[in-house]
């Protein structure tokens, strides 16, 4: 049975995030997407952690549910199909090794309540965890990982979006050329990494550095309405069985009996695949920056050099080369998006949330309609070009305008001509 998880969330505590990302709309929102498994999020702010404690229960194999009198606002208590939650936080350890400044960002996993709030406890002492859901420390992060370790080593971490310029183990302004740099004799101890937005595992499978170890993908989402848009596809016989301990054994064996695929962003529409200066209007690919020495031609300054041309730095193999064994992994476009461009309007407008909502009621949920729908059932719930849209992003028959220096991408998936034939057709009809 295919079983979902989206591990990497934030809070309404957290900075640039929905007032409406609390426990309530985010079941009501992995319902509609179709996620099995959610992460908490920043489980170090207080008052989030005081939320968890009250409207989540611990499950017998140490993952959590709501509890009855919170679920039964939003859906039927007894459903199978309910979401699990896992508990999960971000870190952001700013601090300096090597005569350098570091910025990494570190996904901490815990089996239980008891563990984050001893990990809560040490944090605090250290620095202020009660401003932002992802608390900023000055801390190495070899010595968090001493420091969660040494509370309960069936602790997770894992470093968040390695590629991101700003703030990741790999990022080209602040981070580290190797796990091993940043990690230390704690190396040993990480097992996974999480590929970020802007970056798939095609790509980050150029490094070998990385064989050995699995790469996820989630969401990093700050509203509920985007959770799931990166994922984590497990097969799974007993979902309301499945254990915390027997997540992480399949994240840590990769094995693709197990760990079917991750769901990914098209790489190109995260908002640092290619290098750029937004401010200036400049976007270029790696090929393009190396010719102007990393320069931006407008101002002068420094480039923000992207995810693609770190990539090309450190890799050491050719685009394309098959791993043996890998976990695969599927592309998509958000369902919302795939409407509007359809449809020629916004993503928010009235129009795209009447297909969208037709299209859950009729289907199921959001990953139904993207992955396993027929043409005909989704035509039905929707239009020939809708249908069109989502055959097309499934088949990867999808044009991107590259993202850059805090950018999104962006999307086409029908061209210009294409959208006013058809209109002509509709007026002449």
């Amino acid at each position: 049975m295919r079983f979902v998880a989206d591990f990497h969330i934030h809070s309404k505590y957290s900075r640039a995030t929905s007032k409406n990302m609390d426990l309530e709309n985010l079941g009501k929102w992995a319902r509609i997407k179709g996620i099995n498994l959610l992460g908490t999020g920043d489980f170090t702010h207080p008052l989030w952690f005081k939320e968890i404690k009250s409207k989540l229960e611990p499950t017998e194999t140490g993952l959590y549910k709501l509890k009855n009198n919170v679920a039964q606002k939003i859906f039927n208590v007894s459903d199978k199909n309910n979401p699990l939650f896992i508990l999960t936080s971000e870190i952001s350890c700013i601090y300096s090794k090597n005569n350098k400044t570091r910025k990494i960002h570190i996904l901490v996993f815990s089996p239980d309540i008891q563990t984050v709030e001893k990990i809560n406890a040490y944090l605090g002492r250290i620095g202020n965890i009660k401003s932002d859901g992802r608390p900023i420390l000055g801390l190495d992060a070899k010595e968090l990982a001493k420091i969660v370790f040494d509370i309960n080593p069936n602790c997770v971490i894992i470093p968040a979006h390695i590629w991101t310029p700003w703030f990741s183990i790999f990022g080209s302004k602040s981070g580290f050329d190797s796990i091993e740099e940043c990690f230390e004799e704690y190396t040993k101890y990480i097992f996974a990494a999480e590929t970020g937005l802007s970056s798939d595992p095609e790509m980050n499978r150029r490094l070998s550095a990385l064989d050995k170890i699995s790469l996820i993908s989630n969401s990093d989402s700050h509203s509920p309405s985007r959770i799931g848009r990166e994922s984590n596809v497990f097969d799974v016989k007993f979902p309301e069985k499945i254990s915390y301990d027997e997540v992480i054994k399949i994240i840590k064996e990769k094995n693709p009996t197990n760990f079917l695929y991750t769901v990914e962003f098209f790489p190109e529409e995260g908002r640092y695949h290619y290098d750029g200066h937004r401010l200036c209007q400049v976007r270029f690919s790696p090929q393009e920056s190396r010719a102007n020495n990393n320069i931006c031609p407008k101002c002068g300054k420094p480039l923000t050099i992207g995810v693609m041309n770190r990539v090309d730095e450190l890799a050491d193999r050719a685009i394309g080369d098959v791993l043996p064994g890998a976990v695969p992994f599927k592309s998509l476009i958000p369902l919302e998006e795939i409407i509007a461009d359809a449809i020629s309007k916004g993503v928010k407008t009235k129009a795209v949330g009447e297909y969208y909502n037709k299209l859950i009621e009729t289907l199921g949920n959001e990953y139904a309609v993207l992955l396993d729908s027929d043409r005909l059932s989704i035509e039905k719930a929707s239009s020939s070009e809708i249908t069109e849209g989502i055959i097309r992003v499934r088949e990867r028959r999808v044009e991107i305008n590259p993202g850059y220096d805090g950018e999104y991408g962006k999307i086409k998936i029908f061209r210009d001509e294409e959208k006013k034939r058809a209109l002509k057709q509709k007026v002449l009809f």
